[in-house]
């Protein structure tokens, strides 16, 4: 299935100049967003995946139905405030400063094989990030998918030794 064909782009969003692809069009027809859910799926099945981590919020749009289909557990990375029990956080740097993301400190046991995921990877700051906060909890990082990568912007060098699916690039 060709799912370029649903993705939406919408000129000039957030600012001038950027052509922002918009997902809602591909999960809004059930068949669609299952097939590229599914590939997900398969990929994490071949890496014996114990949980999927995702940062908020279309990581979980991506990983809550990776998980649920795999039969494990889901762990959400948010941003700092948002979740209610102890964390740990990490900082990381945006075009316009800098954000802290954070996970629950119990979210993920030593020696777990984890997945993240997103739905896009851009610059490669925020899963480079999530992948600190994973491995400060002892978890492994089995791989990471996304619906689509900018490979223009280069993300996927912060994210060097770590095995990468996406299903569209731009």
């Amino acid at each position: 299935m060709d799912l370029k064909k649903y993705v939406t782009i919408v000129p000039d969003y957030p600012k001038e100049g950027v052509q922002f692809k918009d997902i809602t069009t591909l999960m809004d027809k059930g068949e669609v967003y299952r097939y590229a859910t599914d590939q997900i799926v398969t990929y994490a099945k071949e890496k014996q995946i114990d949980l999927v981590v995702g940062p908020e919020a279309r990581g979980f749009i991506i990983g809550c139905p990776v998980a649920y289909a795999l039969g494990v557990g889901f762990a959400p990375v948010r941003k700092e405030g948002k979740l209610p029990r102890e964390v740990i956080k990490v900082d990381y740097g945006l075009e316009y400063g800098k954000d802290v993301l954070t996970i629950h400190k119990d979210a993920i046991k030593p020696g777990q094989r984890v997945l993240i995921t997103d739905d896009l990877l851009a610059t490669g700051g925020t899963i480079d990030a999530t992948i600190k906060l994973v491995e400060e909890l002892g978890g492994i990082v089995a791989g990471i998918a996304f619906l689509i990568e900018l490979t223009y912007l280069e993300g996927r060098s912060k994210l060097d030794g770590y095995d990468i699916l996406t299903l569209m690039q731009y």
